[in-house]
């Protein structure tokens, strides 16, 4: 009886011992690899790239977005996005194979938070055109990227690394750009590698930049269970002058003192609705901008 009691007591500690912290939030179909060629075999990929297929790429960052979010937001989001994206394209005739996201981004604005993980803008390009080399090598004659970090520095850094892919002939390399970033960034769309996409306006009021009510609704629309909704209900509209926007966004302490809670924007006001509907505006204006491009090049789409 004790050696069956003792069995009983020494399961119980090991299920306590194995079981994950009641804290850990864990993505279910909102995988960042789920669509990419990541979860496919070399055959599938090559029989993809014998029919022609483009390929996309989602460039984000591992990054704090306040206290409700994850770190891996913008990796979550334009992955979402390429996803509708690409079946988008394929009404259109297109075929195209996504590639697992990048994710160690520059991180300039957040910088003083902890969990903003940045590398040096030298190495994330070096990267970028050994992933191009490698593409190319499998067949691809062209690969689109998004962004879904908008620190200027690290979309900067994609508008370079696709400059150099272009100009060194590595391969066919756009940065699909919504245009305000674009605009702000002093890139022009058909120059370098640069296309604008036409996103839809930002809601009206006051700057929601990050992690706010647009960030927050997409989450919720993709990866529900990694929202802290319970937090996100209570925050506050931060209402920023246009100077503090400024200050803000030259990053380090002086945004973090401007934004001491790690978000911009309205996030009780998020809804999975919102973020649905927005996703789908987003995704629409890439594959909008995909199509254009291509039609230019090869007349291979514009419908």
């Amino acid at each position: 009886m004790r050696r069956y009691r003792a069995c009983g007591i020494l399961a119980a500690l090991l299920a306590v011992a194995t079981a994950a912290p009641a804290a850990a939030r864990e993505p279910s179909g909102a995988s960042p690899l789920a669509g990419t060629i990541a979860t496919e075999s070399y055959r599938d990929l090559e029989r993809k790239v014998s029919h022609g297929a483009i390929a996309l790429w989602a460039l984000g960052a591992i990054e704090e977005h306040g206290p409700h979010l994850p770190l891996m937001t913008d990796v979550v989001v334009p992955s979402g996005q390429l996803r509708i994206a690409a079946g988008a394209l394929e009404r259109r005739g297109v075929p195209s194979v996504i590639v697992p996201p990048y994710y160690w981004g520059v991180n300039n604005v957040t910088g003083a938070f902890a969990g903003s993980i940045s590398i040096r803008p030298e190495v994330m390009t070096e990267l970028m055109l050994d992933v191009f080399r490698s593409m190319a090598k499998a067949g691809i004659k062209r690969i689109y990227c998004i962004t879904g970090h908008f620190d200027a520095a690290h979309a900067g850094t994609i508008a370079a690394a696709v400059k150099r892919a272009n100009d060194e002939k590595i391969i066919e390399a756009r940065f699909v750009v919504p245009a305000p970033l674009g605009k702000r960034l002093g890139l022009v769309s058909g120059q370098s590698g640069a296309i604008f996409a036409e996103w839809p306006a930002p809601p009206a009021g006051e700057p929601d930049l990050h992690a706010g009510e647009m960030e927050t609704s997409a989450m919720l629309d993709l990866a529900p269970e990694l929202v802290q909704r319970d937090i996100a209900s209570t925050l506050p509209p931060t209402g920023l002058t246009p100077e503090q926007l400024a200050g803000w966004r030259k990053g380090g302490d002086t945004a973090r003192s401007i934004t001491p809670s790690g978000y911009l924007g309205r996030p009780a006001d998020a809804t999975a609705a919102k973020g649905s509907a927005r996703l789908a505006l987003e995704a629409g204006a890439y594959a909008d901008a995909i199509s254009a491009d291509l039609k230019a090049v090869d007349g291979s789409s514009g419908n």
